[in-house]
């Protein structure tokens, strides 16, 4: 089983490289050497050692401390053990640093080496087993991109594959970063019309004009600007899924126009005269509750109606709680890679911070929170600290106080400007905090001159 686990000896003295490389072997680890910083990165750039024996001076060329810093980019994960024979202070602590595991000082005893890879070895093969383990517990909870153990969206999962090659229109409703795009393309990729164009559009984004020809397209000439003919999503989407977000957000004229495709399967080009047919299946989706909407007026029965023949309401995540464990070890295995950092595990202190949170954003919150605790963590375990400003931010907003003294448009400022810091700029996700679409937030900004 040793030989599964690689070592590179790295070191310009021959005598010493190849007796540690000896004395590993004895012990039925897989040895390479190096006899250069280059060629140390040289080879880690080619594979992934389990182990880099480093010396820290190396002349001519990059020193140790220049090596380890170049395999570290290459392989965030990776344990290097600095070896000098001129042990301070001060080099200890720039190794360390620098993300050094261990730190030796020549000469290097046989039994002191062995010792020493046998723990980190342990460790390695603990943290494989933990993540084999959690592979295979995502994929039995996996359903296309979502990853659920909960009662309720396991029956969502059976609903998506009965009506997958249906053509009926879908509504999925559920609060802000639930998901329901996820589930929109998992019930386009489990049909009959996954090998189809699957387009997404938000319509909150942009203005009723805009709108209209991104959906529609537009003819030559048909208003300034326009010209060349072009096909809307309605077009692109042929034989395939169209995606409606935030479909609460459209005008009474555009519910109007999207009803006349529901019902009729064709519709007309901005400024065109010709009668364009469509095989598209729609799904939309809204935050809101969309009854609500049509009995406050805002919405037409009649196209609810006809987008509400299939129904799917996803729960908010503090109400499947029991999913936050699988979704933050994923997103710690992605975000980890995407950002190359050496964070693999989480403590007990801080996945009970989690479970506990109340998640007002939902999974696409709590996927930010882990790509923040990574950014800033400072070890391989992610604790109660690296999530620190979740607690700093629950408690901050239950004592809250409105400020003396300040006209209304600028108590509404600061609050933009406040949910904006907390979603790092992130438009969408501060319009479903503060409860407003897109475009409303934008035109605040605007308004109050907020640089995004």
């Amino acid at each position: 089983m040793k030989k599964h686990w690689a070592i590179l000896v790295v070191d310009d003295e021959t005598v010493m490289r190849e007796s540690l490389a000896a004395w590993l072997a004895e012990d039925g680890y897989s040895v390479e050497t190096a006899a250069s910083g280059r060629e140390a990165v040289a080879l880690a750039a080619a594979k992934d050692y389990a182990i880099y024996f480093v010396d820290l001076k190396m002349p001519p060329g990059i020193d140790g401390l220049e090596t380890m810093t170049e395999i570290r980019r290459l392989h965030p994960g990776t344990s290097i053990i600095i070896m000098t024979a001129y042990a301070t202070v001060d080099t200890a602590i720039s190794a360390m640093k620098e993300g050094a595991q261990e730190y030796i000082v020549k000469p290097c005893h046989p039994e002191e080496i062995s010792l020493l890879v046998g723990r980190i070895i342990k460790v390695k093969t603990l943290q494989r087993e933990n993540l084999i383990l959690r592979q295979r517990l995502a994929r039995q909870y996996r359903f296309h991109e979502i990853i659920s153990k909960n009662s309720k969206m396991r029956e969502i999962f059976e609903l998506v594959k009965e009506v997958a090659s249906l053509k009926s229109t879908v509504l999925i409703q559920g609060e802000s970063g639930t998901g329901k795009e996820l589930v929109a393309r998992a019930i386009h990729f489990s049909g009959d019309r996954a090998g189809k164009p699957f387009i997404a559009v938000s319509c909150a984004a942009l203005a009723e004009s805009l709108l209209e020809s991104e959906l529609f397209g537009h003819e030559r000439g048909s208003f300034t600007g326009a010209t060349e003919r072009k096909r809307g999503k309605f077009e692109q989407a042929e034989g395939g899924t169209l995606f409606l977000d935030e479909i609460d957000d459209i005008s009474p004229k555009l519910q109007v126009d999207l009803l006349r495709v529901l019902q009729e399967r064709t519709f007309f080009r901005v400024g065109g005269h010709e009668e364009v047919s469509v095989d598209v299946r729609v799904i939309a989706a809204t935050r809101i509750t969309l009854k609500e909407a049509v009995a406050a007026g805002t919405f037409r029965d009649d196209l609810f109606y006809r987008l509400n023949v299939i129904n799917i309401q996803i729960p908010p995540l503090r109400e499947r709680r029991e999913d936050i464990p699988l979704l933050t070890h994923a997103f710690v295995e992605r975000l980890a890679q995407e950002t190359r950092k050496d964070v693999g595990e989480l403590s007990e202190g801080a996945l009970k911070l989690l479970i506990d949170h109340e998640w007002p954003g939902n999974v696409r919150e709590l996927e930010n929170a882990v790509e923040r605790a990574i950014v800033t963590a400072k070890s391989y375990v992610l604790t109660e600290e690296d999530f620190a400003f979740l607690r700093n931010a629950h408690s901050g907003a239950k004592g809250w106080v409105a400020p003396d003294s300040l006209p209304l448009d600028e108590v509404e400022r600061q609050v933009i400007l406040a949910t904006l810091r907390r979603t790092g700029g992130n438009v969408k996700e501060a319009a479903g905090i503060l409860g407003i679409d897109r475009s409303t937030l934008y035109d605040r900004l605007k308004r109050y001159g907020v640089n995004r």
